[in-house]
């Protein structure tokens, strides 16, 4: 996502599809890469922790990576939207 025109468009299509496709509350995965040191995985649990979310990692083959999972019981597609908003300002994760 380059700009934040084009931020805007992906959530807004997302919370069509979320709306259209899931009953709330409803648990939902999110799913991220970080680099290999691991530092932002603490930052990304601490979103969490307040919502009983279960979070699995797994390093890559090379360990230059790390793939986080998170299952969390979401309430709305706007909680959703806003727990992506406040995981873009942690360095270096990619959202999937």
């Amino acid at each position: 996502m380059e700009n934040k025109e084009n931020k805007e468009d992906f959530y807004k299509k997302l919370k069509t599809k979320l709306d259209e496709t899931t009953t709330f509350p409803a648990k939902y995965m999110f799913k991220f890469i970080a680099p290999g040191d691991g530092k932002q995985i603490a930052e990304i649990e601490a979103k969490f922790n307040h919502m009983g979310a279960v979070i699995n990692t797994k390093k890559s083959k090379t360990g230059k990576y790390i793939s986080i999972s998170i299952v969390a019981n979401m309430k709305s597609s706007d909680e959703i939207i806003t727990k992506y908003k406040e995981l873009e300002g942690i360095e270096g994760i990619i959202s999937l």
